[in-house]
């Protein structure tokens, strides 16, 4: 499934994230690069490790984290650290699986779902594109400042080139909960059904608290905390 989730960042949020992104250090974006991918990346990164790009990912990670469609979308286990990309002067990010595992030593992870939070407003610049492979056909996807794509790992993706203007995008990965998609997938339509049963039904009823009971049996039977 890809989703898009708007207004993760209302306008002057993704704004103010924008302002201080121009405050930071940036760096040749093929230092984060895996070995495949290293050959397909042409964009810069910002510098994430120090005191103002901390404060930057932190806040940032926290409005993305504690937001309540993506964790009911992607049930997380745990976020990477956030990567905060500029793409201009036709720049790019061709097409490229992302590792399986990321992280090192006791901080290694398995990444089921990706995520674009795009930061800049479409009409700024002209390209840019996030393209999403998936069985056969490609989802072509350019949203407003502050809205967040959120997709399979596991499918081939791409930035296609940035001709007019900057690009700027925060990325990010997760492993979820629940590794199978299919059964991710499910569980969201359930909370979906869930949240609104709870606007026309009372909270105890029979309806809803059998839909409560399979939503955390499901879990059980599923989750890997």
């Amino acid at each position: 499934m890809v989703l898009v989730i708007s207004n993760i960042l209302d306008a002057e949020t993704a704004k103010s994230f924008r302002e201080k992104a121009g405050k930071l250090k940036w760096r040749d974006g093929r230092i984060t690069a895996g070995a495949t991918a290293k050959s397909a990346k042409r964009n810069e990164q910002a510098n994430l490790s120090n005191g103002p790009g901390r404060a930057f990912r932190d806040a940032l990670a926290e409005i993305v984290s504690s937001h309540p469609v993506l964790n009911a979308a992607a049930r997380p286990r745990r976020f990477s650290n956030l990567m905060v990309s500029r793409t201009a002067d036709n720049g790019h990010y061709g097409p490229h699986v992302d590792n399986a595992i990321m992280g090192k030593d006791g901080a290694r992870f398995r990444t089921d779902l990706s995520f674009t939070l795009f930061l800049t407003p479409p009409e700024t610049y002209e390209g840019g594109e996030l393209i999403i492979h998936t069985s056969g056909a490609a989802q072509s996807l350019k949203e407003e400042a502050g809205s967040l794509i959120l997709y399979p790992t596991s499918e081939i993706h791409e930035v296609a080139p940035v001709t007019r203007g900057v690009r700027m995008a925060c990325v990010g990965w997760i492993e979820s909960l629940i590794a199978d998609t299919a059964q991710r997938d499910l569980l969201f339509d359930l909370e979906n059904l869930r949240a609104s049963m709870r606007e026309r039904s009372s909270e105890q009823s029979a309806e809803l608290l059998t839909l409560d009971k399979t939503i955390a049996n499901l879990l059980r039977m599923w989750a890997t905390p």
